[in-house]
């Protein structure tokens, strides 16, 4: 499915089998003599038949297309060595890069799935996590020639003038695109407007919903007509959506600090006094996926309550508990 949503420049849905994201927005903008990509789906059949399909009806040569990706995400950036060719640019944020290049994604898929059974995941389901990593199946191939752009750094295609604006907390150092002249946002997963954004924890990035929330401060400031949010649609003001949002984390704080109260817990056992936006009546319904999202949910909270002295961590063998401060 393609929407036109200004003069040369198009939105194409590319589907996420079995996801309840239900599409990756991509976006596609028409310069003179280029094309500029913003985001491209998972690294999946399905994806890259939606996504080709849309470039085909768009006449785009993609030996004329550069990409821009928004954050580390598989279903943001795993179609992007598919589709990048040996004359394409692909614009990336500098601390992403580092993860892409420098780390491998299974020992670190190892170390992050340690340290959620060491929050009270259960053991089994972790152990089986790391030996099928989802990267292995969804990720993109490693993108060598990476082109960063630092925070303000200027992005012209046509008649779009953007700014980079990074915006850490949903990912290390995700990246919005910003038109001033025409207050048009691209948003990437930083501002969704259908569901809350997952902010989780991230070795690269301490305390990522205090990022998180500083940056949809830093995000308010601007003149926005439109937001181009990475899934589903756009529903309302930018600065009414941030206070929607803000407002969301500081329920979800004081749910995160009433269940430690009666006694120090795991992120997981946290877990089940947490009011989810799921279909799921109880927490033994959930999807071991679902888990393991609403795990890393819980400590990005609970380590912003640690830093605003409200609790504190103790560790019982390799169990790390949050007991009041």
């Amino acid at each position: 499915m393609i929407d036109e949503i200004l003069p040369g420049l198009y939105c194409i849905k590319v589907p996420l089998p079995k996801n309840p994201l239900k599409y990756t927005n991509s976006y596609l903008i028409k310069g003179e003599d280029r094309f500029l990509l913003i985001d491209t789906g998972m690294n999946l059949n399905e994806c890259r038949l939606a996504l080709e399909s849309g470039l085909q009806k768009l006449h785009v040569d993609l030996n004329k297309t550069d990409f821009f990706i928004t954050h580390i995400h598989h279903d943001h950036m795993g179609l992007v060595s598919t589709m990048a060719t040996r004359t394409s640019r692909v614009y990336f944020n500098p601390t992403e890069t580092v993860i892409l290049t420098n780390v491998s994604f299974n020992q670190r898929w190892v170390a992050m799935m340690e340290f959620y059974m060491a929050n009270g995941f259960p053991e089994e389901a972790g152990k089986l996590w790391i030996a099928n990593p989802p990267l292995s199946l969804f990720g993109s191939k490693l993108v060598a020639a990476l082109v960063t752009l630092s925070d303000g750094e200027k992005l012209e295609i046509g008649d779009y003038k953007f700014v980079c604006i990074h915006v850490p907390g949903h990912s290390p150092c995700h990246t919005c695109l910003y038109d001033k002249d025409k207050k048009l946002l691209f948003s990437g997963d930083h501002i969704l407007f259908d569901i809350t954004p997952n902010n989780t924890c991230w070795p690269e990035l301490d305390n990522a919903l205090y990022h998180y929330m500083k940056s949809l401060e830093k995000i308010d400031k601007l003149a926005v007509n439109l937001v181009l949010p990475g899934h589903r649609s756009s529903r309302q003001t930018l600065q009414k959506r941030v206070q929607e949002l803000l407002e969301h984390h500081r329920v979800r704080l004081d749910e995160a600090l009433a269940a430690v109260a009666d006694g120090g817990k795991t992120a997981y056992e946290v877990a089940p006094h947490i009011r989810w936006d799921l279909s799921y009546k109880t927490w033994e319904q959930f999807p071991i996926a679902q888990k393991y999202f609403a795990v890393g949910e819980i400590i990005a909270h609970l380590e912003y309550l640690v830093g605003e002295n409200k609790l504190k961590t103790e560790k019982i063998g390799r169990t790390i508990r949050y007991v009041l401060a």
